[in-house]
């Protein structure tokens, strides 16, 4: 199977899934996971009409940024260490930055983003499986840390994130998404000045349904769509 092929497939879950939730497929956002893919791969995805392209290392983003001429949103979607925040925010190259995870990082990105004098739109990470092995606020610990970035000028909280643990069925991760929409509303009605809820940011190429009957408006998709990684 192809890239065009896999991709067309997925399409076909997401609105499959939309249409089970009563929701329009326009609603969500797909964001293909291109980290350790090839650039014709990424070519490929994007002769397609996929625009938005998530990366998980500063490094990788960087190179395959400078590698094409058209307009791509990038998507910050792993770790981010504070030394390489100043590598998205310059020449805006990252559309959204989906792993804000602590409050030093959140300060960092908002000085890095004045001194560029532009804004940096991000979604918060939230551990909702509550696993010591992932990065994230617990979900009791984010009104606080939104309450303190309210205020930032130049970093706009657009959202939540999360990443559900790996199963082999998909519903044994559903209460983990169906969490962060629950926070998503709760945080809504604290109606916390400068913050906003309208991203979602749940789901991956094996629990994508899931995520999206549950409130997703990004899923991020890799593997289902590009095939298997280069890890030469």
């Amino acid at each position: 199977m192809n890239v065009k092929e896999r991709l067309a497939k997925v399409r076909e879950k997401v609105k499959v899934a939309a249409s089970r939730a009563g929701r329009s497929p326009e609603e969500i956002k797909l964001v293909a996971v291109s980290k350790r893919q090839g650039l014709d791969k990424i070519k490929n995805v994007l002769d397609e009409g996929i625009l938005d392209f998530g990366e998980s290392r500063v490094q990788e983003l960087r190179d395959k940024y400078d590698n094409f001429e058209q307009e791509i949103n990038w998507h910050m979607i792993g770790h981010l260490q504070r030394n390489k925040v100043k590598y998205l925010t310059r020449m805006d190259r990252c559309k959204l930055i989906h792993s804000v995870d602590s409050l030093r990082l959140a300060k960092k990105i908002n000085k890095r983003a004045k001194m560029e004098d532009r804004e940096s739109n991000v979604l918060v990470q939230v551990n909702t499986a509550e696993d010591e092995n992932k990065y994230g606020f617990m979900s009791e610990e984010v009104i606080e840390f939104l309450r303190e970035v309210s205020s930032f000028e130049y970093m706009k909280v657009k959202g939540l994130m999360t990443i559900a643990p790996y199963v082999e069925n998909p519903e044994e991760v559903r209460p983990y998404f169906r969490k962060l929409r629950e926070l998503a509303v709760k945080i809504e009605a604290e109606e916390i000045p400068g913050i906003e809820m309208k991203e979602l940011s749940m789901g991956m190429s094996n629990d994508l349904e899931v995520a999206i009957e549950e409130g997703a408006t990004i899923v991020r998709v890799g593997s289902a769509i590009f095939g298997p990684r280069d890890y030469e």
